[in-house]
Parts: structure tokens; sequence; C-alpha cells
């Protein structure tokens, strides 16, 4: 979150600091994970900073069982998913932490009671300190930082301190070991130097490039088909058409006519890519004729987003995820999550390099403010910040709690886990959690370049170690809380009726880039108990011919290259290759993760449509429910996804780490989850 300090000015003297007591331990210290950020001057003592207190929340240690209870279709709770009054509550701080601290700031650090603001999510404590407060405080020293990408000012200390018995009651304090920005706006601070912008501009589609690139990375132009072949089944090997999924995936045939609830509109996430209702309109008549032209999905615009553009800027992700998603769920609806202003998604300029909080702020309002890992709302230095002041930047305020999350939203965007620090993804994923707790599903794809992490970000290919031998993982895919989804193909001479296999496509065979389904095990998390078994079978009977590490604070150790230890990725899988799409007003062909992502989405929120007109909850988070029931779907068994020099994992019997449990038969995943309470 932006901050706007009152009257700060930066001073050079040197202010000696207190003796620290004896009572008093060390908090938060600075590390390396903000090395863009560079000392300059002390603050001035006069000036006012915004401090905000993080307070340890209770029962995160319980909430993967209180996930467990509403997810596993062995749970008598099953289905029964919390209110967001409920999630706030069972979280939110205790009496006692919040009376220590308060009674901490009165009594010791001179801070009149009426100054104190306890936040509407129960989870910090607000007040207004002159800095000389602040540091007799938490005897410290408070400075101002400088970015070194784009010269923006923060305030922040090295480290701080606060007495023993305060310490189990606090999660972190800002502005602290944690920078705050302070508004550029300010003439009185003080710019030294010149800045570069990042040369790395991370392209978080999957599948895609930056919009609008002539030819994104995996699409091509392709020979429109002929009409006969729009619907036939025949040649499937060389473009995927809604006729293909049906016979695929066991999907029943289109009914325009069949009842839907109101309450179950499929949810997509774009950002920096929009669609173009011609292209939209061309499929839909070529291949769906069944559907309307003019049929779009609901806007739920966040920060200043907009859709649609005129077809010759139409970007490849938007038009596939919703020419795949339409044919299957018609005539339900789909609501788009088009995300943050032209400047922040689409910009070169622009350094926040973090992801999907802005969204998560627009369907939580809480998060906004959300404590946790150190962290109070959005990243000063990864995420946007609004109003933005940017030429054509969203003025408004950022928004928080506008929108509902529909039951089902499907993801095909993201990042590698290096790419981000380790507190912001573990924040995000507390987050997904609790989306999970109140009946939501979330897809995500799995990532288009196997173990190897995207070229240029770090090293060459992408990959991690001192080498760059060391797997990639996924962002933010590691999170145990959401469903990972890798891409299958079917290759040339195949038919529907043959077992696909996982998409391998070398460079220029046919696109730009290679290709492969993302898959490996997180740095970051541990295998979650509902993977455990799966995991331990897949080591068993199929063990990687690779060295290995455990745990991600040891990455690379005795050479290994993935972490034995790690949440494994994907979970599932669906096609994601030569799908048939139009594109710019022009037939094309299309592949990625970011198709096999809707894909399946799509199946659930078909039988969300079932659960919901029995009367039932929607199936939330499904993955407790597909790893107790495999053979609903494809087991995927050849093929592999290379990276860092290797050949990759192998899709093998039973879960793997390209393929996960394999593709979806929808009629037995109907019948697993129309059998649940």
């Amino acid at each position: 979150m932006r901050l706007s300090f009152a009257a700060v000015a930066l001073v050079a003297a040197t202010v000696t600091c207190s003796v620290i007591p004896s009572t008093h331990v060390v908090h938060e210290k600075r590390d390396g994970t903000s090395r863009s950020l560079r000392k300059r001057d002390r603050l001035n003592p006069d000036a006012m900073l915004p401090m905000r207190i993080g307070l340890k929340q209770r029962n995160l240690d319980r909430a993967e069982q209180f996930l467990m209870d509403v997810s596993h279709p062995f749970s008598p709770n099953y289905g029964k998913h919390w209110t967001i009054e409920d999630v706030t509550d069972t979280f939110a701080p205790s009496e006692e932490t919040v009376t220590a601290v308060r009674e901490w700031l009165v009594n010791h650090g001179g801070i009149k009671n009426d100054r104190i603001v306890h936040s509407d999510n129960k989870a910090w404590l607000a007040f207004d300190a002159q800095v000389k407060e602040a540091e007799d405080l938490l005897h410290t020293e408070y400075s101002h930082y400088e970015h070194a990408n784009n010269g923006k000012s923060y305030a922040a200390c090295e480290s701080y301190h606060v007495p023993n018995y305060i310490q189990e009651h606090i999660d972190y304090i800002t502005p602290g070991a944690k920078a705050v920005q302070i508004s550029d706006a300010s003439p009185l601070v003080t710019k030294r130097g010149s800045f570069k912008p990042s040369k790395f501009v991370k392209d978080r589609k999957r599948g895609f490039g930056k919009s609008p690139a002539p030819n994104p990375p995996q699409i091509r132009p392709a020979a429109p088909m002929p009409k006969a072949l729009r619907n036939d089944t025949a040649n499937c090997d060389v473009a995927i058409t809604p006729a293909c999924l049906q016979a695929l995936y066991n999907i029943p045939p289109p009914n325009p006519n069949r009842t839907v609830s109101p309450d179950n509109s499929l949810g997509i996430f774009e950002e920096g890519d929009f669609y173009a209702q011609e292209d939209l309109d061309l499929f839909f008549a070529n291949f769906t004729p069944y559907i309307p032209a003019g049929t779009h999905p609901i806007p739920n615009f966040i920060d200043g987003a907009n859709a649609p553009v005129s077809v010759q800027n139409a970007g490849g992700e938007s038009d596939l995820d919703f020419e795949l998603a339409y044919p299957i769920i018609y005539p339900q609806t789909i609501t788009l999550y088009q995300t943050d202003d032209l400047f922040y998604s689409n910009s070169p300029n622009s350094t926040a390099t973090g992801i999907f909080n802005t969204f998560l702020d627009a369907l939580d309002g809480s998060y906004c403010t959300y404590s946790a890992y150190g962290e109070t709302g959005n990243d000063p230095v990864l995420d946007p910040t609004y109003p933005d002041p940017n030429p054509g930047g969203y003025k408004g305020p950022l928004q928080c709690g506008v929108y509902k999350p529909t039951p089902v939203i499907s993801i095909s965007y993201g990042e590698q886990e290096q790419d981000l620090p380790a507190y912001y993804q573990q924040r995000q994923c507390n987050e997904f959690l609790k989306l999970g707790l109140q009946g939501t599903s979330i897809f995500v794809a799995s990532g288009d370049t196997g173990v190897g992490g995207i070229p240029g970000d770090g090293a060459p290919n992408g990959c991690l170690g001192a080498n760059a031998t060391v797997f990639s993982p996924t962002q933010p895919n590691s999170c145990p809380w959401l469903t990972n989804v890798g891409a299958t193909k079917v290759y040339p001479g195949k038919t529907v009726n043959d077992p696909e296999s996982a998409v391998v496509d070398p460079p220029g065979m046919p696109y730009r880039g290679a290709y492969s389904s993302g898959g490996g095990f997180s740095n970051i998390f541990p295998i979650p108990d509902y993977q455990a078994d799966a995991v331990a079978t897949f080591f068993d009977e199929h063990n990687p011919p690779y060295p290995y590490y455990e745990g991600g604070e040891n990455i690379g150790a005795n050479g290994g290259l993935y972490n034995r230890q790690g949440r494994g990725i994907p979970d599932v899988a669906a096609n994601g290759d030569n799908i048939a799409v139009y594109n710019r007003g022009t037939f094309r062909l299309s592949g990625g993760t970011s198709a096999s992502s809707p894909i399946f989405a799509s199946l659930l929120t078909l039988i969300n449509d079932e659960r919901l007109l029995a009367n039932k909850s929607p199936v939330g988070f499904i993955n407790p429910v597909l790893y107790t029931n495999p053979a609903a779907l494809n087991d995927i068994t050849n093929g592999t996804n290379p990276g860092c020099g290797t050949v990759g994992f192998e899709s093998v019997e039973g879960w793997d780490p390209v393929t996960g449990l394999g593709t979806p038969d929808f009629v037995k995943l109907r019948g697993v989850f129309l059998g649940l309470p």
C-alpha cells in the first residue's frame, strides 16, 4: 500500500540511540530480500510516521485442518463452507494480545489510547507517531531508502526491539525492517542520481507474450478449417475444437436451453491482456453457432482496468480463455476479473513485479489490510499503488472488497517462485486458503517451461543455482490450496480415442519457444497431507534419476536439482496444444497450459450447476476429493517436461510432476461430486 507521510524530511545529522534495555530483544532485522532499496539519510525526528503493528493471529496452525474439514470427502462437514465473518473471527488475534500491545504502547511508549486505532479485520493496531517517538519506542533509527530501479523513496530501519513479553503478541511493525513508501509528491524527499528500469520485464501469461506482440510465442496462424471439419473429431491431432474436447473428456453435448444456477458464473482472471468481441463472435459463428453473437463476460474491472479492445489489439490469452470456456458452460455466464490499469498491467516502465494482490484485494476487503509474514496490505515495492499518478493511471483509491468471488476461478498467469519473496507468497497463499474455506475453487495453469524457469529470469535458461541446473518451481502454483493444471496433447497420427501424452514441443516445432508442461516441487511450501501418499508412491515406484536436496533452504545442496520435501506440481492436466482460436480477426492455433486451466475450471462449473440446483454447496477446494478418487481421471503415462539441461520428470502411472493425476473424465467426476453431501 502506498503511504503518504506528512512533512517527511531528510537530515544528515546522526542521532544517537539510547542504550537498549536487557528486557528487549530484536524482533526483526533487514535481510537481503530487498537489495533494490539503497539506504540514504536519517529521517527528520519531528516527521510523522504512520505506524502499524501486525498482531499475532490465532489458529493459523489449524488453517489446513479447517480447510480439510470442509473439503475432504470423508469429513462429516464436507461442503459446509464458512462465511467471511467466520474466517475473520477464527483467525483474529486474541483479546489478550490486543490488550497487551495496547497497554505497552500507552504505558511505555507514551502513545495515548485515543491515538490508537484497531483495524476492522482485528489484525493490527495503527497510530501516527513522530520519528523520535517511534525510535524511542523501538530502540532503532529510521532512514530514507531509495529504490534502485524507479527512484521512489521509502522509510525503514535496519532492526528494531520490543520487550520480551510483547514479542509473542506481535507479528511485525511497519515501518520497520519492512519498508513503507514515502509519497513522491513530497518536496522534502531528496532524490539522488538517476535510475534505470529493470531490463527483465516479466511475462506473466502462461503461453503468451506481452500483448500486443504480433505473434506471441505459443500462437501461430493457420489455414481456416473447412466447415465440414469443424465438428469432426477426425482431425483433433491437427486442431483442438470444442467437439474434440467433448470427445476427449466425455462432456455431454451442449444444451443452450439447460437450466443454470444464477449463482454460478465462472470467474476468469486477466491482466495486461484483453479480449475483442469481434474475435469471440467469429469463433461462435464458426464453431458454436448456438452461442449468440455479442455474448460477453460480466465485467468486474479492478483498479482502472477495462475491456474489450479493438480486434487489432486483442490479446491471445483472453480470447483463448473465453473461446474455450463458453462452448463448455454456455448458457452459464463468465465473470471477467480484469485487473490493474494500463500503466501497471502493460507499461515497460512499471517496476511492480508482484501479481494477484490487487485482484485478491477486490475479492476480500480485509486482505487490503491483512497482516501476515511481516507485511500489511500490498507490498510497497512489488505491487501497484493507487491512486496511480502516472499518465493515464487510475486515479481512484485501491478497490477493496468490491466484488464477490465466483465459485470457480481460472488463472492462466504466474511467475516463478524465485521472482518474489517467500513472505509475499506465503501471505498470498493464506488468502487462497481462506477463499477455499468459503467454497471457491481456484485453478491455475502450471507453466510452460517444464522443470525450468523463464529464459532470462536470473539465468539464461531461467534455472536456479550457481550453475543454473536446479529446477525452478512456478508461482502461485506451489501454494497447496490451489488446483494446478498441466498440459497434454493429441500427437500427430493419434485420435481422441487414444491416450493423450504430456505436451513437449521443441523450439520452432511449431512455436518460437520450447513448450512443455510446468511441473516440479516447491522450495517454499511442504507436501500437503492430501498429496503425501501420491508423492510418496511416485518416489517409491518411479524414483527420478536426479540428485535432490531436502528443504527449500538447501537449494542445490549436494548437487541436488529439486526439493524432495516440496509440494508437488501439478495436480491434474488437460489439453493445451493446437487449440483452435480466433485472435485479431484470424483463425489461429494456440498452445499453453493457459488453455488447460479454463478447460478444467469449466467442467467443475458444470458440476457446480448441478450441485447448486440440487440445493448442495459448490465443490470448493477440490484437491482432497481428486487425490482420494484418482480413477475419475485419465492417467497420463507418456511424455516428459524438459528443462535445465535435462529431460525433466516423466509421466508415469499414478501422480507425477508432469501431468498430475491426469485429465478429466467429466462423467466420472460428476458422479463423484454429485455423490457427496
